[in-house]
């Protein structure tokens, strides 16, 4: 057999040794987590500043959408003609539900007086008010109703009108919402 110097080659320039690392210890678990957080959503300074200025122009815009009875704006509770003349048939009259609130200010401050009588008197007076004001609400919403179906077809009639007009009714003027679009004394036809 020859002699095959064709052995394994061996380079002579490469190291002996192995390297041995890659020089900087292995980052903990707790450092990759950190190097790869970031912010849900890349937000600036002025861009916060910039949409809370649009959410506050929208925001204020239904607003007075909504104080002024525009439709878009309105919930689904106040949709829809026939609640816009329920509202304008409520805004249109005196109820005496809607003082009940100033009345019962009025007993608390005479509840106040050291003298037990007038306490006494007082209370009276406000149960008797309200119960006034509950039998203006049910015959506000027995009128509400029959005009309603007068004006809008029995057959079409939504429910809850009755109700609608007595809570309405039971708001004092200046508080309701949407805000009165008639005068009193100016009843839709």
């Amino acid at each position: 057999m020859p002699n095959n110097p064709a052995s394994p080659s061996t380079n002579d320039d490469a190291p002996e040794t192995p390297a041995v690392g890659k020089g900087r210890a292995t980052p903990t678990r707790a450092e990759q987590e950190a190097a790869r957080r970031r912010p849900l959503v890349a937000n600036t300074k002025e861009a916060r500043a910039a949409a809370r200025a649009d959410l506050n122009e929208r925001r204020n815009r239904a607003q007075a959408g909504l104080a002024a009875g525009e439709e878009k704006y309105l919930p689904a509770r106040d949709k829809g003609p026939q609640r816009r003349w329920v509202r304008d048939y409520v805004d249109a009259g005196w109820h005496p539900a809607e003082f009940v609130m100033g009345i019962m200010v009025l007993v608390i401050v005479a509840s106040l007086i050291p003298v037990t009588a007038i306490a006494y008197w007082a209370y009276l007076v406000m149960m008797g008010y309200i119960v006034l004001a509950i039998g203006g609400m049910v015959l506000l919403g027995i009128r509400v109703k029959s005009k309603a179906a007068a004006k809008f077809g029995k057959d079409r009639l939504e429910r809850g009108l009755g109700w609608y007009a007595a809570m309405r009714s039971l708001q004092m003027r200046f508080m309701r919402l949407p805000k009165p679009q008639v005068k009193r004394g100016d009843y839709p036809a």
